[in-house]
């Protein structure tokens, strides 16, 4: 079988289906695993000790599923840092003004390694050869008791595999917009899959790392929220090796980022953080910028606006046509979890369940056939 995506979705799903004993192949887009999920150095590589361009956060005391997985893997984790006092910006010509923190319960917790290592430990459990990086899904086709599945590979070849059945590990809006069908996905279903937000896709991220935390010498938690901008919401990204770094979520329009540019913002970031945090933030040792919304890969032009954020929703999400043949896996598509790192994992075990009962025979757990187009 086929699974279409190799974020912590796809690979939980591509894990289960293996336990499982069914052979098959993970194609991912990027030249990466990981998805949303990235964990980058100061260069802005990726890292096994890295800051969290993506996500960063989980709360395993309301998302079980995904503290059991941490646990399974062997991964171990630590509490956001929030100890100290919060800095709130409201004037742009008035001083930020300092406030006493609270300690957040639940705490939001981080893993060690940052959240790209539940990827390289998902990818250290995979059979060697199933997964093929550079593999852009382009569409699929109905015939008879399997599927077509087109893609380009890294070579730029249109290439095709043939499946009884597949897993699209990817946001419903990305597939609706990348992907074609024969027959057409049912008008209902596409017109939902178009309609459901992509979690992180509107949003960017920055990041100031510094020789060290010094706000936390001076009572601070690095946490702070502002009404002036570039950055609205604030927090210590320091990592478990120590690390020190603040990110910020950008409070501006992805239009308004896109005709900004990466100078400017990051500029302007760091004077806010100087304004916020005193001298020591006006030379950061290295700023990182992730838009996610120009990245072709999560976002699409409907992105480029945020909404509001995925709401849990029991309805099939493929119709009758296409039932039988694939699945939706993305965190998008939790019951329990939509647009988290747990709803990425609530997804894919649901998808796994489903497809270890339609294909747990030797005949139809063969590997795909993979092709030349």
């Amino acid at each position: 079988m086929v699974i279409v995506g190799g974020g912590i979705a796809g690979l939980t799903a591509a894990l289960r289906i293996h336990r499982a004993g069914i052979a098959f192949q993970l194609l991912e887009a990027r030249q990466r695993l990981g998805g949303r999920v990235l964990s980058a150095d100061g260069t802005g590589r990726v890292s096994r000790d890295g800051f969290d361009l993506g996500p960063s956060w989980f709360w395993p005391d309301m998302q079980p599923a995904f503290g059991r997985l941490v646990d399974d893997l062997g991964l171990v984790s630590f509490a956001q840092h929030d100890e100290g006092d919060v800095v709130l910006q409201r004037m742009p010509l008035g001083p930020p003004q300092r406030y006493g923190g609270l300690s957040q319960m639940p705490p939001s917790m981080r893993l060690v390694g940052g959240t790209a290592s539940i990827i390289a430990a998902l990818t250290a459990m995979l059979p060697d050869g199933s997964v093929e990086l550079s593999a852009r899904a382009t569409g699929a086709t109905l015939d008879g008791d399997e599927v077509e599945l087109s893609f380009v590979d890294a070579a730029g070849m249109a290439r095709s595999c043939r499946s009884p059945f597949v897993v699209f590990a990817l946001p419903p809006r990305l597939i609706e917009a990348t992907l074609s069908f024969a027959p057409r996905i049912d008008e209902a279903s596409a017109r939902r899959w178009r309609d459901t937000p992509t979690w992180m896709a509107p949003h960017a991220k920055f990041f100031a790392v510094y020789d060290r935390p010094f706000w936390r010498e001076q009572g601070l938690s690095g946490t702070a929220q502002s009404m002036v901008g570039p950055l609205a919401e604030i927090h210590d990204a320091t990592t478990a090796t120590g690390k020190a770094a603040l990110f910020g979520f950008l409070g501006i329009s992805a239009a308004d980022r896109a005709s900004a540019g990466e100078d400017v913002i990051v500029a302007s970031c760091v004077r806010q953080l100087t304004t916020l945090f005193g001298p020591e933030a006006a030379k950061p040792r290295a700023t990182l910028f992730k838009d996610w919304a120009a990245d072709p890969l999560t976002a699409t032009e409907l992105d480029r606006i945020a909404t509001g954020h995925p709401i849990a929703d029991r309805r099939p999400w493929v119709g009758e046509t296409w039932r039988d043949r694939i699945v939706l896996a993305g965190s998008e598509t939790s019951v329990r979890d939509p647009g988290y790192l747990a709803g990425a994992v609530d997804a894919a075990e649901r998808a796994a369940v489903s497809v270890i009962a339609r294909l747990q025979t030797p005949a139809l757990s063969k590997p795909p056939s993979l092709a030349k187009g």
